[in-house]
């Protein structure tokens, strides 16, 4: 009888984004996958058609974004009955509200049956970090409390590692740089970016990628290009999410229409990429950010906010610029800076090249297996 391996996320795009290198590494130590996720919230995609053809069992789960909704509880007990009915050997949770869940759920089976899956906790991020509003803090208690139900709580940036390392795990705490980046894939030939989106030939293009949501401050960008009215500059914002209808609001009360582009979700970033000239990332909360991590593999300049996570991979005056305040000023100042000082740029987007290498597939897969092994062993 084959092991079986539970993950679990809130929203069931992320496994196919971001996991799918764990997914196979599981299936080849023998573990049949199985994700629990709800099938109505698609986030990093369209829909649920990336998991066909996985070999991932799919059981769908009504997990909500608020933890003060009664639907929290709801999508515990089926949880609960998920892990009664299954007997999963490993079980591997992601994301604030379904790390927590997942967490209680498997110490309660534990309890009504005696039987204990291995559990494993990847936090992408904790909600408070250095500089964070204080009402971010709340996510402290529950983080701390559930770390005594955790076999391996996995932190993927150095803040996050050295608080975490203080939580009262039941097994270890364990740091692995991210989810791994791949080899960018070949380029299409067939790919024009200026012709897509209508961009001058002679424009330079910032870009910058990711869901349009109050927290990745894509506004700012927005003011920043009001300078560069007159420039030959295009601003390329690739994402779908809540705050589309306001932003676009925003770039036609300032009349940017022909300096600011929402692309909307895209599948190939990597060509767009290659094809643009600066990236811009003022996400106000990451853990360690994929995005900023392909821009840095094409080869691209950064401009960020110095926040966690970012500055594990970006050195200020190096791989580009780490702005403390995060404000359009600072995004305004480092595109002309970008613009005026080419070679400068050029030798930034080298450095980010040889930066990321850090943080390749293979170093993750290597941690991943050694952490995944250590948990079989133990079974």
């Amino acid at each position: 009888m084959s092991k079986k391996a539970l993950l679990v996320t809130r929203v069931s795009g992320f496994v196919p984004q971001f996991e799918m290198n764990n997914v196979r590494i599981l299936q080849e130590m023998g573990y049949e996958v199985h994700y629990a996720a709800n099938y109505n919230t698609v986030v990093y995609g369209e829909d649920n058609t990336r998991l066909a053809d996985t070999g991932i069992r799919r059981h769908s789960i009504h997990f909500c974004r608020s933890p003060f909704s009664f639907a929290v509880w709801r999508s515990y007990k089926e949880l609960v009955q998920l892990m009664l009915e299954e007997k999963f050997d490993l079980v591997h949770c992601h994301m604030p509200i379904t790390g927590v869940l997942a967490r209680k759920a498997a110490e309660k089976v534990r309890r009504m049956t005696g039987r204990r899956a291995k559990v494993i906790y990847t936090a992408h991020g904790f909600h408070f970090f250095d500089g964070a509003p204080p009402g971010n803090w709340l996510y402290y208690f529950p983080e701390r409390h559930y770390a005594r139900y955790t076999d391996k709580l996995i932190l993927i940036n150095q803040e996050d590692y050295e608080r975490g390392s203080h939580f009262p795990v039941r097994g270890s705490v364990e740091f692995v740089p991210g989810v791994g980046m791949k080899p960018m894939p070949e380029s299409n030939p067939g790919f024009n970016l200026r012709d897509q989106y209508g961009i001058p030939q002679d424009h330079r293009i910032v870009i910058s990628v990711g869901e349009l949501t109050e927290a990745k401050n894509q506004t700012a960008l927005v003011h920043a290009m009001d300078r560069f009215r007159r420039e030959k500059l295009t601003c390329l914002i690739c994402g779908a999410g809540a705050m589309k209808e306001s932003l676009d609001q925003e770039i036609k009360e300032m009349y940017l229409q022909d300096k600011v582009i929402l692309a909307g979700y895209c599948n190939n970033i990597p060509d767009m990429l290659r094809q643009s000239d600066y990236y811009a990332f003022p996400s106000q909360r990451e853990g360690l950010s994929v995005a900023l991590m392909e821009a840095m593999q094409a080869g691209l300049p950064v401009m960020a906010a110095d926040i966690r996570g970012n500055h594990d991979l970006i050195q200020d005056g190096e791989g580009g610029f780490l702005f403390m305040e995060n404000l359009p000023e600072d995004y305004a100042g480092a595109l002309a800076y970008f613009m005026k000082y080419p070679d400068e740029a050029e030798r930034m987007g080298r450095w980010n090249q040889k930066q990321v290498e850090n943080f390749s597939l293979d170093v993750v897969e290597k941690r991943m297996r050694e952490i995944y092994a250590d948990e079989q062993g133990e079974c």
